[in-house]
C-alpha cells in the first residue's frame, strides 16, 4: 500500500525537478538585452495611452470572491448530498440535512452582510456626497437672535 504512495511521490519529485531544470536552463540560455522598445507597454498594437500600471477597482475583487465562495459551497455540498441518500435509509438523514442547512445559512448570512454593506452595488454613492445636503436648523434663526425672556439687555 505504501509503495503506491511512494510511486506518486517519486513522480511529484521528478515533475518538480523537471520544472526547476527548465526554469534554470531558460534563465542561463536566454539573452538579457533590455531595450526601450522591449520595455514599452504593449496594447494590442496600438500606442499606449496613459500609465501602464493602473489600480483596478475593488468591486471586481469583491464580486469574484463572492462568486468563488458560492462556487466552493457547491463543491463542498455535493459530497454531502451524495452521502445523504445512503444515510436517509439509516434514519440519519436529519444529521446530514442539518449540516447542509447550517453551512448554507452561514453563507447566506455572509451574503446578507456584503449586501447590507453595499459592496454588491456597482455604482456607489460616497459619504461626502451624502453629507453635503444642508441640515435643517433645530430652531428658527429669529429665536436665536432674540434675547431670552427675563434676561437683562446684553446678557443672554
Amino acid at each position: 500500500m505504501l509503495f503506491n504512495f511512494a510511486t506518486v511521490g517519486v513522480f511529484l519529485i521528478l515533475a518538480f525537478l523537471f520544472v526547476l531544470a527548465a526554469l534554470v536552463t531558460s534563465r542561463l540560455v536566454a539573452p538579457h538585452r533590455p531595450a526601450p522598445e522591449k520595455l514599452k507597454t504593449y496594447e494590442c498594437g496600438e500606442p499606449p495611452i496613459g500609465p501602464s500600471w493602473i489600480r483596478f477597482n475593488n468591486r471586481f475583487y469583491i464580486i469574484a470572491l463572492v462568486f468563488l465562495l458560492f462556487d466552493v459551497e457547491v463543491v463542498l455540498i455535493l459530497p454531502c448530498v451524495v452521502v445523504f441518500r445512503g444515510w436517509a435509509g439509516l434514519w440519519q438523514g436529519w444529521f446530514i440535512f442539518s449540516e447542509i442547512l447550517f453551512f448554507v445559512l452561514i453563507l447566506i448570512a455572509g451574503l446578507a452582510y456584503v449586501w447590507a454593506k453595499g459592496d454588491l452595488s456597482w455604482v456607489k454613492t460616497t459619504r461626502a456626497v451624502l453629507d453635503t445636503a444642508p441640515a435643517a436648523p433645530a430652531e428658527p434663526i429669529a429665536s436665536r437672535l432674540q434675547p431670552a425672556a427675563g434676561a437683562a439687555p446684553g446678557q443672554e
